[in-house]
């Protein structure tokens, strides 16, 4: 084999040798059929100021309140290990979301859905305790999501590999904090 690179690799795999990096790379690439088609659902955590503490990427098949405990894991606000208040719509409406956030002490903002409130009619109970007012705030997630859609390559999914975009939303989550945090004019 004179002239020719070969990589030793090659031979363990019965063949060509694969490019490295793409261990992370979920099966699906984090693409799935929702009833708009084929897409890649954003799940966020941000805090009260529209900072973007947390992101987790699925299929677009995937509910919210299947990845809520997944995402809000590594959430760390101050000096708390968790928050005091979390906010959701009624997607985040679930035994095992309210379990956990029973269990971590944090008070649970969200409203219930209508198949709950009649399961509740059957077996009567305490209702969960919500407030309007602070619920009202829950749009800032919503204004998060619409500022990183600013960038055309976060919005239009341009990368192929699941972990290609999620580089792309952390270039993109690095450079407008960066911008608005050591920026020189106030």
């Amino acid at each position: 084999m004179r002239g020719r690179h070969v990589d030793p690799r090659a031979r363990r795999r019965g063949g060509r040798a694969e490019k490295g990096g793409a261990a992370a790379e979920p099966a699906d690439h984090a693409l799935g059929r929702s009833r708009g088609g084929w897409g890649t659902k954003l799940h966020l955590a941000c805090d009260g100021a529209g900072t973007i503490t947390a992101f987790r990427l699925t299929g677009g098949q995937i509910n919210e309140c299947s990845e809520a405990v997944a995402l809000l894991d590594p959430v760390r606000i101050g000096r708390r290990r968790r928050p005091r208040r979390l906010l959701g719509d009624k997607a985040y409406s679930s035994r095992a979301i309210r379990a956990w956030a029973k269990r971590h002490h944090i008070h649970l903002v969200v409203p219930e859905r209508a198949d709950q409130i009649e399961h509740r009619s059957h077996r009567p109970g305490r209702r969960p305790r919500f407030e309007r007012e602070t619920y009202r705030s829950r749009n800032v997630v919503e204004r998060a999501v619409g500022w990183l859609k600013r960038w055309r390559r976060v919005a239009t999914r341009s990368e192929k590999l699941a972990v290609c975009f999620h580089a792309a939303i952390c270039l993109a989550l690095s450079v407008t904090y960066a911008a608005k945090h050591f920026s020189d004019t106030t």
